[in-house]
Protein backbone atom coordinates (compact mmCIF):
# COMPACT_ATOMS: atom_id res chain seq x y z
CA UNK A 1 0.00 0.00 0.00
CA UNK A 2 2.72 2.47 0.97
CA UNK A 3 4.60 1.78 -2.26
CA UNK A 4 1.46 2.22 -4.36
CA UNK A 5 0.80 5.53 -2.60
CA UNK A 6 4.31 6.71 -3.32
CA UNK A 7 4.02 5.81 -7.00
CA UNK A 8 0.71 7.58 -7.36
CA UNK A 9 2.08 10.74 -5.72
CA UNK A 10 4.64 10.92 -8.51
CA UNK A 11 1.91 10.97 -11.19
CA UNK A 12 -0.70 13.56 -12.00
CA UNK A 13 -4.02 13.06 -10.32
CA UNK A 14 -5.88 13.74 -7.09
CA UNK A 15 -3.92 13.50 -3.86
CA UNK A 16 -4.73 10.53 -1.68
CA UNK A 17 -5.79 10.99 1.95
CA UNK A 18 -3.57 9.66 4.71
CA UNK A 19 -5.02 6.40 6.08
CA UNK A 20 -3.84 7.18 9.60
CA UNK A 21 -5.72 10.47 9.71
CA UNK A 22 -8.90 10.05 7.64
CA UNK A 23 -11.58 7.39 7.63
CA UNK A 24 -11.50 3.62 7.88
CA UNK A 25 -9.34 1.41 5.75
CA UNK A 26 -12.02 0.56 3.14
CA UNK A 27 -12.37 4.26 2.21
CA UNK A 28 -8.66 4.48 1.46
CA UNK A 29 -8.83 1.41 -0.78
CA UNK A 30 -11.78 2.93 -2.63
CA UNK A 31 -9.88 6.16 -3.17
CA UNK A 32 -6.83 4.28 -4.37
CA UNK A 33 -8.94 2.32 -6.89
CA UNK A 34 -10.53 5.54 -8.14
CA UNK A 35 -7.11 7.13 -8.60
CA UNK A 36 -5.83 4.15 -10.56
CA UNK A 37 -8.97 4.18 -12.74
CA UNK A 38 -8.49 7.89 -13.42
CA UNK A 39 -4.93 7.29 -14.56
CA UNK A 40 -6.03 4.37 -16.76
CA UNK A 41 -8.68 6.45 -18.55
CA UNK A 42 -6.48 9.26 -19.80
CA UNK A 43 -7.95 10.35 -23.16
CA UNK A 44 -6.19 9.61 -26.42
CA UNK A 45 -4.90 12.68 -28.23
CA UNK A 46 -5.51 12.48 -31.97
CA UNK A 47 -2.40 14.56 -32.70
CA UNK A 48 -0.27 11.89 -31.05
CA UNK A 49 -1.39 9.27 -33.58
CA UNK A 50 0.82 10.77 -36.28
CA UNK A 51 -1.96 10.89 -38.87
CA UNK A 52 -1.89 13.17 -41.92
CA UNK A 53 -4.77 14.25 -44.11
CA UNK A 54 -3.03 13.46 -47.37
CA UNK A 55 0.13 12.79 -49.34
CA UNK A 56 2.22 15.91 -50.01
CA UNK A 57 3.44 15.77 -53.59
CA UNK A 58 5.13 19.15 -53.36
CA UNK A 59 2.94 20.96 -55.87
CA UNK A 60 -0.26 19.30 -54.66
CA UNK A 61 -1.62 17.43 -51.63
CA UNK A 62 -3.46 14.25 -52.52
CA UNK A 63 -6.18 14.08 -49.89
CA UNK A 64 -7.00 10.73 -48.30
CA UNK A 65 -10.68 11.62 -48.49
CA UNK A 66 -10.43 11.79 -52.29
CA UNK A 67 -8.50 8.52 -52.30
CA UNK A 68 -11.22 6.94 -50.15
CA UNK A 69 -13.90 7.90 -52.68
CA UNK A 70 -11.75 6.56 -55.50
CA UNK A 71 -10.95 3.31 -53.68
CA UNK A 72 -14.63 2.72 -52.85
CA UNK A 73 -15.74 3.33 -56.43
CA UNK A 74 -13.02 1.18 -58.00
CA UNK A 75 -13.62 -1.70 -55.59
CA UNK A 76 -17.37 -1.46 -56.23
CA UNK A 77 -16.78 -1.50 -59.99
CA UNK A 78 -14.53 -4.56 -59.74
CA UNK A 79 -16.92 -6.42 -57.46
CA UNK A 80 -20.09 -5.75 -59.42
CA UNK A 81 -18.24 -6.84 -62.58
CA UNK A 82 -17.72 -10.20 -60.85
CA UNK A 83 -21.32 -10.35 -59.62
CA UNK A 84 -22.84 -10.08 -63.09
CA UNK A 85 -20.95 -13.22 -64.18
CA UNK A 86 -23.17 -15.26 -61.87
CA UNK A 87 -26.48 -16.72 -63.10
CA UNK A 88 -29.46 -14.40 -63.00
CA UNK A 89 -27.59 -11.12 -63.58
CA UNK A 90 -29.94 -8.30 -64.64
CA UNK A 91 -27.35 -6.41 -66.72
CA UNK A 92 -24.22 -6.70 -68.83
CA UNK A 93 -20.75 -5.21 -68.45
CA UNK A 94 -21.61 -2.19 -70.60
CA UNK A 95 -24.36 -1.34 -68.13
CA UNK A 96 -21.88 -1.60 -65.27
CA UNK A 97 -19.59 0.85 -67.08
CA UNK A 98 -22.48 3.32 -67.36
CA UNK A 99 -23.34 2.84 -63.69
CA UNK A 100 -19.75 3.56 -62.65
CA UNK A 101 -19.77 6.89 -64.48
CA UNK A 102 -23.23 8.11 -63.49
CA UNK A 103 -23.07 6.88 -59.88
CA UNK A 104 -19.80 8.77 -59.44
CA UNK A 105 -21.57 11.93 -60.58
CA UNK A 106 -24.52 11.08 -58.37
CA UNK A 107 -22.36 10.73 -55.25
CA UNK A 108 -20.56 14.04 -55.80
CA UNK A 109 -23.45 16.17 -57.05
CA UNK A 110 -26.05 14.61 -54.78
CA UNK A 111 -23.81 14.87 -51.73
CA UNK A 112 -23.04 18.52 -52.39
CA UNK A 113 -26.59 19.56 -53.28
CA UNK A 114 -27.94 17.62 -50.30
CA UNK A 115 -25.59 19.52 -48.01
CA UNK A 116 -26.76 22.81 -49.49
CA UNK A 117 -30.40 21.83 -48.98
CA UNK A 118 -30.35 20.22 -45.55
CA UNK A 119 -27.45 21.90 -43.76
CA UNK A 120 -27.26 25.50 -45.00
CA UNK A 121 -29.67 28.42 -45.13
CA UNK A 122 -32.74 29.00 -42.97
CA UNK A 123 -31.93 29.13 -39.27
CA UNK A 124 -28.62 27.27 -39.60
CA UNK A 125 -26.49 30.39 -39.41
CA UNK A 126 -24.68 29.39 -42.63
CA UNK A 127 -25.55 31.27 -45.85
CA UNK A 128 -27.49 29.05 -48.23
CA UNK A 129 -25.25 27.56 -50.90
CA UNK A 130 -28.19 27.76 -53.28
CA UNK A 131 -27.70 31.54 -53.24
CA UNK A 132 -23.97 31.18 -53.94
CA UNK A 133 -23.67 28.72 -56.85
CA UNK A 134 -19.96 29.42 -57.16
CA UNK A 135 -19.39 27.85 -53.75
CA UNK A 136 -21.05 24.62 -54.85
CA UNK A 137 -18.04 23.51 -56.88
CA UNK A 138 -15.54 24.15 -54.08
CA UNK A 139 -15.56 20.59 -52.78
CA UNK A 140 -12.27 21.14 -50.97
CA UNK A 141 -14.12 23.36 -48.49
CA UNK A 142 -16.00 20.28 -47.27
CA UNK A 143 -19.70 19.70 -46.89
CA UNK A 144 -21.21 16.47 -48.22
CA UNK A 145 -24.55 14.97 -47.26
CA UNK A 146 -24.94 11.21 -46.90
CA UNK A 147 -28.65 11.42 -47.71
CA UNK A 148 -27.99 13.67 -50.70
CA UNK A 149 -25.40 11.24 -52.04
CA UNK A 150 -27.87 8.39 -51.62
CA UNK A 151 -30.48 10.31 -53.62
CA UNK A 152 -27.88 11.07 -56.29
CA UNK A 153 -26.93 7.41 -56.66
CA UNK A 154 -30.60 6.41 -56.82
CA UNK A 155 -31.25 8.90 -59.64
CA UNK A 156 -28.14 7.65 -61.46
CA UNK A 157 -29.37 4.04 -61.25
CA UNK A 158 -32.84 5.09 -62.39
CA UNK A 159 -31.38 6.86 -65.43
CA UNK A 160 -29.21 3.91 -66.45
CA UNK A 161 -32.11 1.48 -65.92
CA UNK A 162 -34.52 3.64 -67.94
CA UNK A 163 -32.11 4.20 -70.81
CA UNK A 164 -31.31 0.50 -71.12
CA UNK A 165 -34.77 -0.91 -70.28
CA UNK A 166 -33.46 -2.62 -67.12
CA UNK A 167 -35.26 -3.41 -63.89
CA UNK A 168 -34.41 -0.59 -61.47
CA UNK A 169 -35.03 -2.76 -58.41
CA UNK A 170 -32.70 -5.49 -59.63
CA UNK A 171 -30.00 -2.98 -60.58
CA UNK A 172 -30.32 -1.48 -57.10
CA UNK A 173 -29.95 -4.97 -55.59
CA UNK A 174 -26.55 -5.40 -57.21
CA UNK A 175 -25.31 -1.87 -56.52
CA UNK A 176 -26.36 -2.03 -52.85
CA UNK A 177 -23.99 -4.93 -52.21
CA UNK A 178 -21.05 -2.72 -53.20
CA UNK A 179 -21.93 0.58 -51.50
CA UNK A 180 -20.58 -0.45 -48.04
CA UNK A 181 -17.04 -0.48 -49.50
CA UNK A 182 -17.22 3.26 -50.07
CA UNK A 183 -18.85 3.90 -46.69
CA UNK A 184 -16.04 2.03 -44.94
CA UNK A 185 -13.21 3.85 -46.69
CA UNK A 186 -14.94 7.22 -46.44
CA UNK A 187 -15.46 7.05 -42.68
CA UNK A 188 -11.88 5.94 -42.12
CA UNK A 189 -10.80 8.98 -44.15
CA UNK A 190 -12.95 11.20 -41.91
CA UNK A 191 -11.05 9.85 -38.92
CA UNK A 192 -7.66 10.33 -40.58
CA UNK A 193 -8.66 13.92 -41.35
CA UNK A 194 -9.65 14.48 -37.71
CA UNK A 195 -13.10 15.70 -38.75
CA UNK A 196 -16.73 14.89 -37.93
CA UNK A 197 -15.81 13.93 -34.36
CA UNK A 198 -18.45 12.78 -31.92
CA UNK A 199 -20.08 14.11 -28.77
CA UNK A 200 -18.24 14.63 -25.51
CA UNK A 201 -17.59 11.22 -23.92
CA UNK A 202 -17.89 10.31 -20.26
CA UNK A 203 -15.05 9.02 -18.07
CA UNK A 204 -16.15 5.44 -18.71
CA UNK A 205 -15.04 5.55 -22.38
CA UNK A 206 -11.33 4.62 -22.40
CA UNK A 207 -11.05 5.12 -26.18
CA UNK A 208 -12.31 8.73 -26.05
CA UNK A 209 -10.18 11.13 -28.08
CA UNK A 210 -9.28 14.79 -28.04
CA UNK A 211 -9.47 16.14 -31.61
CA UNK A 212 -7.42 19.25 -32.46
CA UNK A 213 -10.27 21.22 -34.05
CA UNK A 214 -12.76 20.61 -31.24
CA UNK A 215 -13.33 24.05 -29.67
CA UNK A 216 -13.47 22.85 -26.06
CA UNK A 217 -10.66 20.26 -26.32
CA UNK A 218 -12.69 17.69 -24.39
CA UNK A 219 -12.44 13.94 -24.95
CA UNK A 220 -15.02 12.84 -27.50
CA UNK A 221 -16.38 9.69 -29.10
CA UNK A 222 -14.46 8.75 -32.28
CA UNK A 223 -17.79 8.43 -34.06
CA UNK A 224 -16.08 8.18 -37.45
CA UNK A 225 -14.82 4.74 -36.40
CA UNK A 226 -18.29 3.78 -35.15
CA UNK A 227 -19.66 4.64 -38.60
CA UNK A 228 -16.87 2.78 -40.40
CA UNK A 229 -17.75 -0.28 -38.31
CA UNK A 230 -21.53 -0.12 -38.60
CA UNK A 231 -22.19 1.52 -41.97
CA UNK A 232 -19.19 -0.10 -43.62
CA UNK A 233 -17.74 -3.27 -42.12
CA UNK A 234 -20.98 -4.61 -40.61
CA UNK A 235 -22.87 -4.21 -43.88
CA UNK A 236 -20.01 -5.75 -45.85
CA UNK A 237 -20.22 -8.81 -43.59
CA UNK A 238 -23.99 -8.95 -44.16
CA UNK A 239 -24.33 -8.11 -47.85
CA UNK A 240 -21.51 -10.23 -49.31
CA UNK A 241 -22.66 -13.57 -47.81
CA UNK A 242 -26.25 -12.67 -48.62
CA UNK A 243 -25.32 -12.39 -52.30
CA UNK A 244 -22.70 -15.12 -52.61
CA UNK A 245 -24.00 -17.71 -50.14
CA UNK A 246 -27.77 -17.44 -50.60
CA UNK A 247 -30.33 -16.98 -53.36
CA UNK A 248 -31.30 -13.49 -52.21
CA UNK A 249 -30.48 -12.03 -55.63
CA UNK A 250 -33.38 -14.02 -57.09
CA UNK A 251 -35.84 -12.08 -54.91
CA UNK A 252 -36.01 -8.59 -56.44
CA UNK A 253 -35.74 -5.88 -53.80
CA UNK A 254 -34.44 -8.09 -50.99
CA UNK A 255 -30.78 -7.07 -51.20
CA UNK A 256 -31.46 -3.36 -51.53
CA UNK A 257 -34.11 -3.58 -48.80
CA UNK A 258 -31.67 -5.19 -46.36
CA UNK A 259 -29.04 -2.60 -47.26
CA UNK A 260 -31.33 0.41 -46.84
CA UNK A 261 -32.68 -0.90 -43.53
CA UNK A 262 -29.21 -1.75 -42.26
CA UNK A 263 -27.49 1.48 -43.16
CA UNK A 264 -30.41 3.58 -41.94
CA UNK A 265 -30.47 1.81 -38.57
CA UNK A 266 -26.68 2.11 -38.30
CA UNK A 267 -26.84 5.83 -39.05
CA UNK A 268 -29.68 6.36 -36.57
CA UNK A 269 -27.65 4.68 -33.80
CA UNK A 270 -24.40 6.48 -34.60
CA UNK A 271 -26.16 9.86 -34.56
CA UNK A 272 -26.47 9.49 -30.78
CA UNK A 273 -22.68 9.72 -30.63
CA UNK A 274 -22.01 12.18 -33.46
CA UNK A 275 -21.66 15.85 -32.68
CA UNK A 276 -24.58 17.63 -34.40
CA UNK A 277 -23.58 20.19 -36.99
CA UNK A 278 -23.06 23.47 -35.16
CA UNK A 279 -25.73 25.20 -37.22
CA UNK A 280 -28.28 22.48 -36.33
CA UNK A 281 -27.48 21.93 -32.66
CA UNK A 282 -30.52 23.94 -31.56
CA UNK A 283 -32.74 21.99 -33.97
CA UNK A 284 -31.56 18.71 -32.42
CA UNK A 285 -32.14 20.07 -28.92
CA UNK A 286 -35.69 21.20 -29.72
CA UNK A 287 -36.80 18.08 -31.60
CA UNK A 288 -34.94 15.46 -29.57
CA UNK A 289 -33.36 13.98 -32.72
CA UNK A 290 -30.68 15.25 -35.06
CA UNK A 291 -31.34 16.19 -38.67
CA UNK A 292 -29.59 12.97 -39.74
CA UNK A 293 -31.95 10.88 -37.60
CA UNK A 294 -35.08 12.56 -38.93
CA UNK A 295 -33.90 11.99 -42.49
CA UNK A 296 -33.12 8.36 -41.66
CA UNK A 297 -36.57 7.35 -40.36
CA UNK A 298 -38.19 7.30 -43.85
CA UNK A 299 -35.27 5.15 -45.06
CA UNK A 300 -35.92 2.56 -42.35
CA UNK A 301 -39.58 2.36 -43.37
CA UNK A 302 -38.65 2.14 -47.05
CA UNK A 303 -36.13 -0.64 -46.43
CA UNK A 304 -38.56 -2.71 -44.37
CA UNK A 305 -41.19 -2.26 -47.07
CA UNK A 306 -38.79 -3.52 -49.76
CA UNK A 307 -37.85 -6.56 -47.66
CA UNK A 308 -41.50 -7.41 -46.97
CA UNK A 309 -42.43 -7.02 -50.65
CA UNK A 310 -39.52 -9.21 -51.79
CA UNK A 311 -40.33 -12.02 -49.35
CA UNK A 312 -44.05 -11.93 -50.18
CA UNK A 313 -43.44 -12.58 -53.87
CA UNK A 314 -42.14 -15.79 -55.46
CA UNK A 315 -38.44 -15.92 -56.27
CA UNK A 316 -37.35 -15.55 -59.89
CA UNK A 317 -37.48 -18.84 -61.73
CA UNK A 318 -40.15 -20.19 -59.37
CA UNK A 319 -43.60 -20.90 -60.72
CA UNK A 320 -46.26 -19.04 -58.74
CA UNK A 321 -48.23 -21.31 -56.46
CA UNK A 322 -51.83 -22.06 -57.40
CA UNK A 323 -54.62 -23.44 -55.30
CA UNK A 324 -55.52 -27.00 -56.04
CA UNK A 325 -58.86 -27.31 -57.81
CA UNK A 326 -61.61 -28.90 -55.76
Amino acid sequence: MARSRALLRGRKGPALPDESKKGPRHLSLTTLAAAVATQAHEPIYWVNLGLKNGIDLGFFTLRYYSLAYLAGLLLAYWHISRMIREPGAPMAQRHVDDLFFYCTLGVILGGRLGYATFYTGGDTGIPSLWLHPGEMVKLWHGGMSFHGGLIGVTLAMAFVAWRNALSLVRVADYVSVCVPFGMFFGRLANFVNGELWGRVAGPDVPWAMVFPDAPDQLARHPSQLYEAGLEGLMLILIMLPLFWKSRARFRPGLLVGVFVTGIACARFIVEFYREPDAQLAEFAHQTGLSMGQWLTIPLILLGLGLVGRALARPALGTAPSTKASQ
